[in-house]
């Protein structure tokens, strides 16, 4: 590769030589067997004498952190020979990240492996059509995705914008067409963009309680006051919005992460809500509502609205690979310039390639037949864990109702008080990976319980993994 070297200013030219790339070494750009360049080619370029180049080359070898090998060159000397300078902050003052920054935590991306996975927003990587998927992105790099090699649309690619019109319009029941769907790096940056055109510092931002600790701390870093709003057996109890509210986000379809449904009458009193306040936008966040086992779907904020005030959500994570980066979001007429915009400000556009695959995975049926696929096999998970916890955790665990998604919810039993953090703690240990219901509380007192995800662990492990976890927590 090329080392870049600068000899501007006064000294010995040999010694600067020297000196830049043993701080390449030591700093970790140069790694152990890396070859450098020929001296008489690194002397031409810097416009030295050879000897020079040489000089440098010498002294470092000499002190053991390059090594010459007859015919093939000079190379960085192996690893253990070689000394790692700790890194240090420059003199002076250090800069410094507004103070909200400093304060916000990092959401947890814990890349561990464990032999029975129970962790929340995986889905079964085993069941993702590869094959199908390797030919439609390899069909779509021979016809079309690179033959302009410009800059694509903000919005996303045509043809996936009406896909997922088409799509969202059957399945989940949204009115949309496709001027009105943005594709997105995923829901995230859909809730983002949201936040970014409507949220000043200081504007009231309402939020579920339980609730995705992500979102609210996305519009903490916009500079919004956020606030939690109770979660109940309805859905989000709409009379404990605060007035001053300008955004509400909510999951309506599968609560996050109790897994209850928003009732129709919480859904259209919401609604009511947004009206009579005035200017007030809802996200509502459908993030796993395709994988539903018993009751029907419920119709979505978004085709109950008639005053375009609500934002509708999707991603393709749970139904695809979080690694595809795909989401969408469905927004009012009246807000999309502004979207338009935030998304091209944000990072232009997305990956074209993977957006027209996704178009025709959509369009030729291929993702309806995985989703059914899957969908029987969450279901299978789904029932062996709620009859689990029914029967072998009963008196511990109190179940929260729900037909949907790819986690369940159980509230620990209040005459239960033990240190469930301890025990979880100890299950981790143990190879068994299962999440704290407090882990998603942002206002005291937290409840305590178990959210058991089921996307990532196979089907024929999640009954031994239960057996497993009861073992650790259920013990006097």
């Amino acid at each position: 590769m090329d080392l870049h070297i600068s000899l501007e200013g006064r000294g010995d030219l040999a010694a600067r030589i020297y000196r830049q790339i043993l701080d390449a070494i030591l700093d970790g750009r140069l790694r152990a067997g890396e070859r450098l360049p020929p001296t008489r080619e690194l002397a031409t370029r810097l416009e030295v004498s050879r000897n020079t180049v040489a000089a440098a080359y010498d002294r470092l070898t000499a002190e053991g952190f390059l090594e010459g090998r007859s015919g093939a060159g000079t190379f960085v000397l192996n690893e253990p020979l070689r000394r790692r300078r700790t890194r240090t902050s420059t003199s002076g003052r250090a800069v410094r990240p507004r103070s909200r920054w400093e304060s916000l935590g990092v959401v947890p991306n814990d890349r561990s492996e464990f032999a029975f996975d129970f962790r929340l927003g995986m889905p079964d990587a085993t069941l993702f059509p590869l094959e199908t998927w390797r030919r439609l992105v390899s069909r779509e790099l021979r016809l079309s995705s690179l033959r302009s090699g410009g800059y694509g649309e903000p919005a996303g690619h045509p043809a996936l914008r009406e896909a997922i019109a088409r799509y969202a319009g059957l399945s989940r029941g949204v009115r949309a067409e496709a001027e009105d769907v943005i594709v997105t790096q995923g829901a995230q940056q859909a809730i983002d963009l949201v936040g970014r055109i409507l949220i000043e510092p200081g504007d009231c931002v309402a939020v579920e309680e339980p609730g995705y600790p992500p979102a609210r701390l996305l519009f903490e870093s916009l500079g919004a006051r956020v606030v939690g709003v109770r979660v109940d057996d309805e859905g989000l109890d709409v009379s404990a919005i605060p007035k001053a509210a300008r955004l509400v986000y909510v999951t309506p379809s599968h609560q996050f992460p109790l897994g209850t449904p928003m009732s129709l009458a919480r859904r259209t009193a919401l609604l009511a809500w947004a009206e009579h306040n005035g200017d007030v936008v809802i996200i509502e966040d459908d993030y796993d509502s395709e994988f539903r086992f018993s009751d029907r779907p419920l119709e979505p904020l978004q085709g109950l609205d008639r005053t375009g005030r609500v934002v509708y959500v999707g991603s393709f994570s749970k139904t695809l690979l979080p690694l595809l980066r795909v989401g969408f979001m469905v927004a009012p007429a009246s807000l999309q310039r502004a979207l338009h915009t935030a998304k091209q400000l944000s990072d232009w556009h997305g990956e074209p390639t993977t957006q027209a695959a996704l178009a025709r995975l959509i369009d030729e049926g291929l993702l309806a037949r995985h989703i059914r696929k899957a969908n029987r096999e969450y279901a299978s998970r789904h029932e062996r864990i709620l009859t689990a916890l029914h029967n072998d955790f009963s008196e511990w665990l109190t179940p929260v109702p729900s037909a949907a998604g790819l986690h369940l919810c159980a509230r620990l039993k209040p005459q239960r008080d033990i240190d469930l953090k301890r025990r979880l703690a100890s299950a981790r240990e143990a190879g068994i990976a299962v999440e704290s219901l407090a882990n998603y509380c942002a206002v005291a007192p937290v409840q305590e319980g178990l959210v058991i995800g089921y996307g990532a662990i196979p089907t024929e492990r999640v009954e031994e993994g239960l057996r497993r976890l009861y073992a650790h927590i259920c013990r006097s």
